[in-house]
């Protein structure tokens, strides 16, 4: 079975230095790694190194439903891109490039094979637009 990429991006108006340390550091992820209100961030660690893992634990607020978003770092370049392997050994990718309106942030990931995927391109831009929000707030 083929395996079907997503890419998805947004632009911050913010400094690189910013926005790598606002997509890093656990304390920010808990803030704005959420797809909706509904969701939060309950936990997050990141040790961001070749080998080195991360762990975000996502759930809703009513307490119905949670997960551990886990992955394994394969390439780390500071303040340019990585990449990480999930669980289920899909392939994700993330760069930061700098453009004249701020820094374009694009994530590039595998689908999995139990949602749609125009779902899960929705989800993961709609992840990717609150960390906007937030860093754009917090500059």
């Amino acid at each position: 079975m083929d395996k079907i990429l997503i890419s998805i991006s947004t632009v911050i108006d913010a400094p690189l230095d910013t926005v790598w340390s606002k997509w890093t550091t656990p304390s920010d992820i808990m803030q704005w790694n959420n797809a909706s209100e509904d969701w939060h961030t309950t936990k997050a660690e990141n040790d961001l190194r070749v080998g080195g893992k991360f762990l975000s634990r996502m759930e809703a607020k009513d307490g119905s439903f949670g997960f551990d978003f886990i992955g394994t770092y394969q390439q780390v370049k500071e303040k340019e891109s990585f990449s990480y392997v999930l669980e289920d050994d899909r392939n994700v990718s993330v760069r930061f490039t700098q453009t004249e309106n701020g820094i374009q942030v694009t994530e590039d990931f595998e689908a999995e094979t139990e949602n749609p995927p125009e779902l899960q391109r929705e989800g993961w831009q709609s992840i990717l637009n609150n960390f906007k929000k937030y860093v754009e707030a917090k500059n």
